[in-house]
């Protein structure tokens, strides 16, 4: 208990608990995205039932990675050489995670591209695959995100308490979030495109961090947030003409 006051009473404490704060909430992003875009894929009844889950499974994974600090700073030990190249755990998860982005965001803009003619016979088998598929597919992503999140966490302050308080806010933020993305993501089919671009430099990110090679993720998010920006005034421009056209009819 007096550790626990004189880390309330300490104002470096707080300034690495909002400094880090922000820090998870910005890598929950890439999470975040990756929910909205895989469980809108699911039949309407099983969407948000879909989001709370995955996001519940990533407070858990992060949670339960903070009860193994040990561990977890063990992950970034070589353990292994290839052609010269040493590589840890966590480089390994890390390439493992950004492939399956690459596969999946590739997977999805060849389906928006050239989508599959849907057979009504078979929507129950599919529903219950497609739901279980998710679930599994999220969960892995959750495992690496986790993983980049709780090691960034430790790089950050030495006090549990903090890391605790927040990966239990950034995740919260994620659930509130969670609709209201999915939504606005299914409501504009532009933006799904756009989110899919995410993803792939996400994955090649991930990948370039797994061979060693450090990418400051301040440029990464500077171009997600460019190339937003860029959206919104397009999807601003074809309203305006949508409506200039229903005004001139």
């Amino acid at each position: 208990m007096d550790y626990l006051l004189q880390l309330a009473a300490s104002p470096t404490a707080w300034v690495a608990l909002a400094t880090l704060v922000v820090m998870e909430i910005v890598l929950g992003i890439d999470n975040l995205i990756f929910i909205s875009i895989l469980t809108n894929k699911l039949p309407e009844q099983h969407r948000q039932k879909a989001r709370r889950i995955g996001i519940g499974m990533a407070l858990i994974l992060r949670l339960g990675l903070l009860s193994t600090i040990a561990f977890i700073v063990q992950l970034t030990a070589p353990v292994v050489e290839i052609l010269g190249h040493a590589f840890s755990w966590k480089d390994m998860i890390l390439i493992a995670g950004g492939l399956f982005l690459l596969w999946k965001a590739t997977t999805e803009i060849h389906h928006s591209m050239d989508p599959a003619p849907e057979d009504p016979m078979s929507k129950t088998s599919t529903v219950t695959l497609g739901f279980a598929a998710a679930i599994g597919q999220i969960l892995m992503l959750d495992m690496v995100f986790s993983i980049d999140s709780i090691i960034t966490a430790v790089g950050m302050t030495e006090h549990l308490p903090i890391m605790i308080i927040a990966v239990v806010v950034s995740v919260l933020v994620m659930l509130f979030a969670a609709d209201p993305l999915a939504k606005f993501i299914n409501d504009n089919p532009t933006v799904v495109m756009l989110a899919l671009g995410f993803l792939i430099m996400i994955g090649m990110t991930l990948i370039a961090e797994g061979f060693g090679a450090h990418v400051p993720k301040g440029y990464v998010y500077a171009a997600m947030a460019f190339s937003a920006s860029i959206e919104v005034l397009n999807m601003m421009s074809r309203r305006a003409r949508a409506k200039r056209l229903a005004a001139e009819a």
